[in-house]
């Protein structure tokens, strides 16, 4: 067995402990302890495949392993990570290990809602793992279900409506994936359903992948909060608990942008350079929009639910540009925006289990009474706009950088491109303005309530899931250089499939 089937095994095994557990300490105590060794897991994978690097080893995919499944479908149990992989696997381990430290005191139904909760974590591990096409499905639909009941049961606010919703637009966009899958696969004329064997057989017709390439893009890109399929995404965060807005925003949104990649553009790269100007100018208002939305937001989790949007369009923006430079910018902006928006949301759920509220109007003066919680806001707020020494300046420049070298198979400079990204480049300064409104207003001037003296900082659980994610998030912004490294490496295989030149 492959090791990186520990990362199914490992959430499998939680399960059954939560399900024996019959206190609150004992479902904490395998909580900790599962998310633990998932984190020190990963962390051992990034060491092993930069010594596989650094060792000349030159393989696409490392530690894979295929064991057929079921044969009349021509489905197996395929895995294997490159460079990509590896790093959505770390800040997978790294959002679920401090997410548990943010859910330590939910109630009621603790042991229930970790039950959920790790399944949902178990369906983002086995997706990034995945190189089958069924088996990423498979587990592509397991980390969406667990949403309907995590927001409906233990949300807050309209969650009922919010769940349903959510449930039913990702649906909606399963419903286009599985159609665009089933139609790479018969007419690829592949006995397997392994991205890898696909793809190097680069035999589908134009006229087909013209015809499949939208039920891919768009099926993925209903959870990477594609305009105008991004409306599920803000009520969404808004009604659901803590962790799960953080894991929502900081990992499963990624699995669009993740998807878009790795199938549609990979597996159908004729249709991806001819049909990218259309979904460019909707990435490009998914940007814009998504930035000017959270500017009229009063309520903190709207706020940065649309940030979210904005941001997480910046990533497939980047992938459409198809250079080198803008799909490692993308694939950046995944792992900074996975941990700036969990950091944010976790800060958010701290202090409306405090005040009560998340109205920036009825909030004020937060800095005098929970100092530790304001500090990290702040801190929160300028890696989202992209303050350099975190991880966002590194991951938006490199976006922007990359996607104005765009050139034309001739080699001149591609001005729609340009013209592209020069809009997308207002969004930098709308996010200082929404950032440093709600930083200012909920912070500092006078105290609002007067009853908000009575409160408390964080305590020590809240400290550890806020400390890990802004080391995290400075860390990358400081030390940028390893997961570029290995998320080129990994962008340049696909690249060269798809056939664009490489700009810069």
């Amino acid at each position: 067995m492959s090791i990186l089937s520990l990362f199914v095994v490992i959430p499998a095994l939680m399960l059954l402990g939560l399900w024996l557990s019959r206190s609150l300490n004992q479902v904490r105590g395998v909580m900790v302890a599962g998310s633990s060794l998932l984190l020190a897991l990963s962390i051992w994978l990034t060491i092993y495949f930069f010594q596989q690097r650094a060792s000349g080893n030159t393989d696409e995919m490392l530690l894979m392993q295929s064991i057929e499944w079921f044969r009349p479908l021509h489905i197996a149990y395929a895995v294997g990570v490159d460079g990509i992989s590896v790093v959505m696997l770390l800040l997978s381990s790294i959002i679920v290990f401090t997410g548990t430290f943010a859910s330590w005191q939910l109630k009621p139904m603790t042991k229930e809602y970790f039950l959920w909760f790790t399944l949902l974590s178990t369906g983002v591990y086995g997706f990034f793992i995945s190189i089958d096409m069924f088996t990423m499905f498979m587990f592509y639909e397991v980390a969406l279900i667990p949403m309907y009941l995590l927001i409906g049961v233990w949300g807050s606010g309209n969650k009922e409506y919010s769940a349903m919703k959510l449930t039913l637009m990702l649906m909606g966009g399963s419903a286009l994936l599985i159609l665009g899958l089933l139609g790479i696969f018969y007419f690829s004329g592949a006995d397997t359903m392994n991205v890898l064997e696909i793809a190097a057989r680069h035999n589908i017709p134009v006229n087909i992948q013209k015809v499949f390439f939208p039920f891919i893009f768009i099926g993925f890109g209903v959870l990477g909060a594609l305009f105008p399929f991004h409306t599920w995404s803000p009520d969404g965060h808004a009604s659901a608990p803590t962790a799960v807005s953080m894991l929502h925003a900081g990992v499963l949104m990624k699995l669009g942008g993740y998807g878009c990649f790795r199938i549609a553009m990979f597996l159908l790269p004729d249709a991806a350079r001819e049909l990218a100007w259309i979904f460019i100018i909707l990435t490009t208002i998914s940007v814009v929009y998504g930035a000017l939305s959270a500017c009229v937001q009063t309520d903190l989790k709207y706020i940065n639910a649309y940030s979210s949007v904005s941001h997480c369009g910046l990533v497939l923006f980047a992938l459409l540009m198809m250079t080198q430079v803008s799909c490692t910018g993308a694939i950046l902006q995944m792992l900074s925006h996975g941990l700036m928006t969990a950091l944010f949301f976790a800060l958010i759920g701290m202090i409306y289990g405090r005040t009560h509220t998340r109205d920036i109007r009825k909030l004020g003066g937060l800095m005098k009474i929970m100092p530790f919680l304001a500090v990290g806001y702040v801190i929160a707020g300028l890696a989202n706009l992209g303050l350099p020494g975190f991880s966002g300046f590194i991951a938006e420049m490199t976006i922007f950088v990359g996607s104005f070298g765009a050139e034309l198979p001739n080699g001149d400079p591609d001005m729609f491109r340009r013209t592209a990204t020069v809009i997308a480049c207002t969004s930098i300064v709308v996010t200082a303005v929404y950032i440093l409104r709600v930083v200012g207003k909920i912070l500092y001037g006078e105290v609002s309530d007067k009853h908000y003296l009575e409160l408390t900082d964080a305590t020590w659980d809240e400290r550890v899931a806020v400390i890990c994610l802004i080391a995290c998030v400075a860390g990358l912004g400081l030390f940028p250089l390893w997961a570029s490294n290995a998320i080129t490496d990994a962008v340049q295989p696909i690249l060269q499939n798809i056939g664009t030149i490489a700009a810069l």
